[in-house]
């Protein structure tokens, strides 16, 4: 999911530049809303475990894309599937998207600890080699949604302040501790309001825990579409998040995005676009030194899985209100 958020800013900085153009974006079905205010953007969904599963599959899909009669084929992905499908379109130009895995490599090797480039300039030096120069800066982002009455309803009338919060990741060492977090909600709620994202079972209980702490705090996991999510995360002041699809989601609609590391760090180039680095809450690398220990949060020491915990409620609670 945070992959996919990552392409939008920088599809958008494409419309606004070459407006002549039109792209179809190849994606699963469910990230069609991902795309739905880019003009000449179109979605083609991919059913990749139905009728586009397998080399036969992806066979059939290329015939599909090939009536749409496309001049080139950006790969934003570089992965195995993306690679066989690039060979049936023989006679097309097809960039694919140089991940950086040498670099990265030793950034979690520790030969090197520095700022790699980001994956949204990886993914704009692929429309580059196409020929499409993209600048990245003084994007013009949405305006926040109108809020249907559905929503305006779950959030209640009281003018306060609204603070989205993602405390989960697909990894726990890329999560701060849930104590922890249960104190930074308490203390916001005291003043701000606060909406809880998350999704599955487990953690639409731990967020229902949380929403008992104060009537100022709403859990909408499980609740919205996609659509509505998008459309509730426009209207955020800000949204706290870790190192995962919730700070990309906001961040593509222009919502100020504050991130907190575990055993990650934004030097692999995943921070949230347009966000300041002080945006970024990092874990204490002296206490921590191995990090970052994978790119994706997936590989640690044992003793590391609570590296985020290093980082105080009071610093994420004191970050928070000075961008609010």
């Amino acid at each position: 999911m945070g992959d996919v958020a990552m392409t939008v800013p920088v599809l958008r900085a494409f419309t606004q530049q070459y407006p002549e153009v039109k792209i179809t974006v190849l994606t699963r079905a469910f990230f069609i809303p991902f795309f739905r205010d880019l003009p000449n953007v179109a979605v083609f969904p991919a059913e990749v475990k139905g009728m586009h599963k397998g080399v036969f599959g992806l066979y059939r899909l290329s015939r599909q894309l090939k009536k749409l009669g496309i001049d080139a084929v950006a790969d934003l992905h570089n992965v195995l599937r993306s690679h066989i499908l690039k060979i049936f379109f023989l006679g097309v130009p097809v960039i694919q998207i140089n991940k950086g895995r040498t670099e990265k490599k030793a950034l979690i090797s520790g030969k090197i600890f520095q700022q790699l480039k980001t994956t949204h300039q990886r993914y704009a030096d692929v429309f580059e080699a196409l020929g499409y120069t993209l600048d990245l800066s003084n994007l013009n982002f949405p305006k926040p949604s109108v809020l249907d009455e559905k929503l305006q309803t779950l959030l209640g009338k009281e003018p306060k302040k609204r603070i989205g919060i993602a405390p989960f990741a697909a990894h726990q060492g890329k999560m701060y501790p849930l104590d922890l977090m249960k104190v930074v909600i308490e203390t916001l709620s005291k003043d701000y309001k606060i909406i809880l994202f998350g999704g599955g079972q487990k953690e639409i209980d731990v967020l229902n825990g949380f929403e008992s702490i104060s009537e100022n705090v709403i859990n909408v996991a499980g609740k919205l579409s996609l659509n509505e999510e998008l459309d509730l995360i426009s209207n955020l002041d800000v949204m706290l998040s870790m190192d995962s699809g919730n700070g990309h989601m906001a961040a593509m609609l222009g919502v100020k995005v504050i991130t907190i590391w575990g055993v990650t760090h934004p030097f692999a180039g995943f921070a949230p676009f347009n966000q300041p680095d002080d945006y970024c809450l990092l874990s204490d690398r002296n206490q921590f030194p191995d990090i970052p220990t994978s790119i994706y949060g997936n590989r640690y020491p044992e003793n590391y899985k609570n590296a985020a915990g290093s980082i105080t409620p009071q610093k994420v609670v004191e970050k928070i209100m000075s961008v609010i």
